[in-house]
């Protein structure tokens, strides 16, 4: 058996030359073992499993793997990935990749379901498979998944007689009443609503829930159609804006997932919208709020329903592999049930494979994640595999006109109007 305390995490450099070059030890006894499979995982950290899984996939099948640490920020690991695809590099064999690329990189990655059998799709939520799914082609399994949750103190709600609200109306009157209430005892810090308002990716998030639960689509629809410009979607950009500087700190406008999160965290919020992650955190050691805590679905819209949009990471493997069939091995492996399960009950991540929410062992480790399922299996994906390469400026272009809106310099309908333009000009040059 291969010695585990050689194993570590290694970067990716560059050479005197400027050229990116693979420093990596490898798992698995290199000296008897014909071929090495390079993966680059997340972080490398205590957080990340990927580099466990991996050892496993080695000792079991005697080959041996090379696990590369990937920048943090997802925007720096994209642009690292395009580089390494724009160069036609064999370096890596596997790569972690966001929920939101597989249209952007679908075409340096190989259909998975040339080298892999058919049933490995099964059990997967079927959302995940199709947003990995590129003009026919499976580019990636998914490996974990995300969705947006609405977090809430339960013991104010109980305190000010008040239930978890259903719609996005109930959570302002919640909201406004609780603050109010909660300021006059002498916490003048305390906000009703905490969400990231920050013009980035998270606010496309965010924006995409609202519009949805109102009934007013998904941007683009899955025949590519812009579907943005309507009195609905105008109308739930128009209440959020109305949150800022009354139920919402101005802050807001900067904020991502940790700033709400230390508000909430910190006992200054009533309710969060955040991803699952928070739900350990805030319930943890240190944190002011922890066993007052509650998770529920977001809320919706008059005439919608509550939709959360997805979130999560997935293994593809480049074209340019030089092991493209050992490569779809190792992904099929960490993404199995087996793997899948280790994850959840180890890390609390949220597994892809719908079964796992009924799994004893993973339930009794995670017992939030059976709320999950529901939310998980109605949850909205962005529409980055339609829109392709052109996503990043579709986003782009949603989050930019929300966050005038929020900033007051737009309202809703003048919002929504200019943005179906601007993407019926990008949908026109081909998504």
């Amino acid at each position: 058996m291969p010695d585990k305390n050689a194993f570590r995490h290694q970067p990716l450099l560059k050479g005197a030359t400027g050229a990116l070059l693979l420093a990596g030890t490898a798992l698995g006894a290199p000296a008897v073992l014909a071929e090495e499979i390079a993966i680059a995982c997340g972080t490398g950290d205590a957080a990340d499993y990927c580099p466990t899984a991996a050892r496993e996939w080695a000792e079991q099948t005697g080959h041996s793997v090379k696990v590369v640490s990937t920048p943090n920020s997802a925007t720096e690991r994209l642009s690292l990935y395009q580089q390494l695809l724009g160069s036609e590099s064999s370096d890596i064999d596997v790569m972690m990749v966001d929920v939101v690329w597989p249209g952007l990189l679908g075409n340096h990655l190989v259909d998975l379901n040339d080298y892999l059998p058919e049933e490995t799709t099964d059990g997967f939520f079927p959302a995940l498979i199709d947003n990995n799914t590129v003009d026919g082609r499976l580019v990636a399994l998914p490996w974990f998944t995300d969705a947006g949750l609405l977090y809430y103190r339960k013991d104010l709600l109980e305190k000010h007689g008040h239930s978890v609200p259903e719609t996005w109306q109930e959570l302002t009157e919640t909201a406004e009443a609780i603050q109010a209430a909660e300021r006059e005892a002498g916490n003048d810090d305390f906000w009703g609503y905490s969400f990231q308002g920050r013009a980035y990716e998270g606010l496309t998030c965010n924006a995409l829930e609202w519009v949805a639960s109102h009934g007013g689509g998904t941007l683009v629809d899955a025949e590519g159609e812009v579907t943005i410009d309507n009195p609905r979607a105008a109308a739930a950009l128009d209440l959020a804006a109305s949150w800022i500087g009354n139920i919402t700190p101005e802050g807001a406008l900067n904020h991502t997932e940790e700033e709400t999160r230390g508000i909430f965290q910190s006992g200054n919020a009533l309710f969060l919208r955040n991803w699952p992650y928070v739900w350990s955190l805030a319930n943890g050691e240190g944190s002011e709020v922890a066993g007052k805590v509650g998770m529920a679905p977001l809320p919706h819209g008059p005439e919608g329903e509550s939709r959360a949009t997805l979130g999560g990471w997935n293994f593809a493997v480049p074209r340019y592999s030089e092991h493209p069939e050992l490569a779809a091995e190792l992904a099929a492996f960490i993404t199995s049930r087996e793997q899948q399960k280790a994850h959840a009950i180890q890390m609390g991540m949220n597994p892809t494979i719908e079964s796992l929410y009924r799994d004893e062992e993973v339930l009794a480790g995670n017992p939030s994640m059976s709320d999950l399922y529901e939310t998980l299996v109605g949850g909205v994906p962005r529409p980055a595999t339609v829109t392709g390469e052109a996503y990043a400026r579709v986003s782009n272009a949603f989050f930019n006109r929300t966050h005038q809106v929020l900033s007051g310099d737009l309202d809703g309908a003048s919002a929504v109007q200019q943005l179906g333009r601007e993407l019926e000009r990008l949908g026109r040059r081909g998504w």
